[in-house]
């Protein structure tokens, strides 16, 4: 019968006591390139999930003037790619904002753009301010607008900028760099030049409608969507409708999984994404799992209470969960909806079969907060 206790003074778990033989020959060991596996094993292979991050939240409040700043004193050809990254604070030796995910904030000005490159790690855009921005994916121009969600899949060359007329545009970039580098397969290109359009802007795009239906006569043989842009003006309808017909999640509210329209999965190999909407008031109930999210408020304000911490958010707060983290989300209007994006490592836990989740049992599901 499985134990609940969690108490390593147990049958079945590392219990050997250190004596002046053993320790002689743990060096031993050692001078060998070797160690005794229960030294160790306790650790390794903890009673449940374990994460290495720590929840935090970064105030777009704060951030926003350093890194408008940050356009003044580099150009996008000198950075490569002008980003102000958020690293929590006990993943900096990997740059990471949770658990594998790295995030940052980038900033283009009208007439700027980006050279083209691509890379093994994965990425995604969400929108949070500006107008006539861009962003060119393996030749298809698509035109951005506040709070689209965009991927750049890993391998895609491209390249960002802002139409001369347009106002400075600034996104949310979400990669799995730390991943890509923990398994020791990333790497970086650089085009020559500018890439040739084959296609009319926002072709992609616009051939899916979001009605469920898809052209029919489209060849698409790679393992990511074709649908490289998801727009605010579509899915925030979306939402709204489903609210109408639907009690929602208890953990998330009424929540959306971008998606794949071709075959319904992950929009990417790597990382996920949903858009969730809070009713006016909701307060979800809390529960755990496995897999690391970044979030970031669409649409109003509230907060979320992670680990028993609660952290207030509003309009482009991001904030972060780690994987087992209990989390449970407030919306404190008590007139309009809040939305929250948020991006995920579910596709690689889900096909690696480690995904588990468990909801909160005491006090009624909600938990009390120690701030």
């Amino acid at each position: 019968m499985e134990t609940n206790n969690y108490s390593d003074d147990v049958i079945g778990r590392a219990r050997v006591q250190d004596t002046p033989e053993l320790e002689a020959y743990y060096k031993e060991l050692e001078a060998l390139g070797a160690g005794a596996l229960w030294t160790v094993a306790n650790d390794i292979e903890p009673w449940e999930p374990r994460s290495s991050s720590v929840p935090m939240l970064w105030k777009y409040e704060d951030l926003r003037s350093l890194v408008l700043k940050s356009s003044e004193l580099v150009t996008p050809e000198q950075a490569g790619r002008r980003v102000v990254y958020l690293v929590n604070d006990k993943r900096k030796d990997v740059s990471a904002a949770v658990g594998w995910l790295y995030t940052g904030i980038q900033v283009t000005r009208p007439g700027e753009s980006t050279s083209a490159h691509r890379h093994k790690a994965s990425a995604l855009r969400f929108i949070m301010e500006g107008d006539k921005g861009y962003t060119v994916v393996d030749g298809n121009k698509i035109m951005l607008e506040v709070n689209d969600f965009v991927i750049t899949p890993n391998s895609t060359w491209h390249e960002h900028g802002v139409e001369e007329g347009g106002q400075t545009c600034i996104w949310q970039d979400g990669l799995d760099i730390p991943l890509v580098n923990a398994l020791e397969a990333n790497d970086y290109a650089v085009y020559d030049g500018k890439q040739p359009l084959i296609a009319p802007v926002n072709h992609l795009p616009m051939s899916f409608d979001g009605n469920g239906i898809v052209p029919a006569d489209l060849v698409w043989d790679k393992p990511y969507s074709p649908l490289f842009k998801y727009s605010w003006k579509k899915v925030y309808p979306a939402l709204l409708e489903a609210a109408k017909v639907n009690e929602g999640n208890p953990f998330d509210g009424i929540i959306m999984r971008y998606s794949n329209p071709l075959t319904g999965g992950h929009v990417m190999q790597t990382m996920g994404a949903s858009i969730q909407l809070l009713r006016a008031g909701e307060h979800t109930k809390a529960h755990k799992h496995t897999g690391s999210f970044v979030y970031q408020c669409a649409k109003g304000k509230g907060y979320s209470i992670i680990n028993g911490k609660r952290f207030d958010w509003a309009t482009r707060d991001i904030f972060c969960v780690p994987s087992w983290a209990w989390h449970e989300h407030v919306n404190l209007s008590e007139t309009e909806d809040a939305c929250l994006f948020s991006f995920n490592d579910l596709p690689v836990i889900e096909k690696l079969g480690l995904y588990q989740e468990r909801a909160y049992d005491e006090n009624n599901g909600y938990q009390i907060t120690t701030n």
